[in-house]
């Protein structure tokens, strides 16, 4: 059973990993985004920070709370602890 659910683990990682990847470069991308906007000005400006704030964030903000949870998934699955004030037993 624990081999099975490391399969299950090790499968879904990279699909994390890649899903989180791709999060963070939209979202850093969108800087630019309103880099141009900065630049431009005017009307077009307005309507360019409207697309991101309106249709990029919400997509960001939800796939990468679905990715976090699939993470989360991902460690309960290994067993894996993180985080844990366990002190580690020195060889002496």
């Amino acid at each position: 059973m624990k081999e099975k659910l490391m399969k299950i683990a090790s499968f879904l990682r990279p699909i994390f990993g890649y899903g989180i990847l791709i999060c963070l470069l939209v979202g850093g991308m969108t800087f630019f985004g309103y880099l141009a906007a900065l630049i431009i000005g005017g009307d077009v400006a307005a309507a360019i920070c409207s697309v991101i704030y309106n249709y990029i964030f919400p997509v960001i903000f939800k796939a990468s709370t679905i990715l976090v949870l699939l993470g989360l998934l991902i460690m309960y699955l290994a067993g894996e602890k993180a985080l844990t004030a366990e002190k580690k037993k020195t060889a002496k």
